[in-house]
């Protein structure tokens, strides 16, 4: 457990979320602390991480310290770690995802509020294709809560290029856009009382678990967690004591 840092703010958690997405099963945790730093380093030009919006935003933090943030983001299930042969990559937990995906959603209207005030007509829709299906459904729902007839040709030009359940969840916002219907209150307050809650975070803390071979309980340390998520690994199904004798060490 990373003892250095006992809170991150709402600011801090997010940003590392938006830096790290840039990077999700590519990178690890050294080069997302470089995005964070805004680091010249060559691999971060290539890979245009520079472009990041949240770039160099803790460029006044030491390097080390940007990392322990990072591994408080691990240690309080908002990233992960799986391992691409033996590189180990920062990856979204459920909860890591459930922030990024609604903070992005936002982003991508503000860039569509920001075409329509500079009076961009018909910009090139390509870029939404193929994108994760939950945040591109959460952005059309945030679309929608606008009641704004303004994006429906912006709608209308993205329903030629993508596929038919995009199509049809388009076709559905459009409608909704051109009737006015009402707002879903109650959905809009559901989902920001779920994101508030996923921004505490679950404070790590020893595990009990149920061996698969002898049906013994046994402690899964929180030392032992953060060990088993830098490597990458799954919950151990073993107690201490079959592991050795798996093993071969007990006889």
């Amino acid at each position: 457990m990373n003892e250095k840092i006992n809170h991150l703010s709402e600011y801090e958690i997010r940003t590392i979320l938006r830096a790290a997405d840039d990077i999700i099963a590519q990178g690890g945790r050294t080069l997302l602390a470089k995005i964070l730093k805004g680091s010249r380093e060559k691999k971060v030009l290539q890979l245009e991480l520079d472009q990041s919006p949240v770039y160099g935003c803790f460029r006044l933090v030491k390097l080390e310290d940007v990392i322990d943030k990072i591994d408080w983001m691990m240690d309080h299930d908002f990233l992960g770690i799986e391992y691409s042969g033996k590189l180990p990559m920062i990856v979204f937990t459920e909860r890591g995802w459930q922030i990024e995906s609604d903070q992005r959603a936002d982003e991508l209207l503000s860039e569509w509020k920001q075409w329509l005030e500079e009076g961009k007509r018909q910009p090139e829709m390509s870029y939404l294709k193929d994108r994760n299906r939950h945040m591109i459904f959460l952005f059309l729902e945030k679309i929608r809560e606008t009641q704004d007839r303004k994006y429906i040709p912006y709608l209308l030009e993205w329903e030629k290029i993508d596929y038919k359940k995009v199509r049809a969840k388009i076709r559905a916002t459009i409608k909704a856009l051109e009737a006015n219907d009402p707002i879903d209150h109650e959905n809009v307050q559901r989902r920001k009382a779920s994101i508030k809650e996923a921004l505490k975070g679950s404070a790590p803390q020893d595990l009990l678990l149920k061996c698969w071979e002898c049906g013994k309980r046994f402690t899964f340390t929180v030392g032992e967690q953060q060990f088993y998520k830098q490597k990458g690994f799954v919950h151990p199904k073993r107690c201490e004591e079959c592991r050795a004798r798996r093993n071969g060490d007990i006889f």
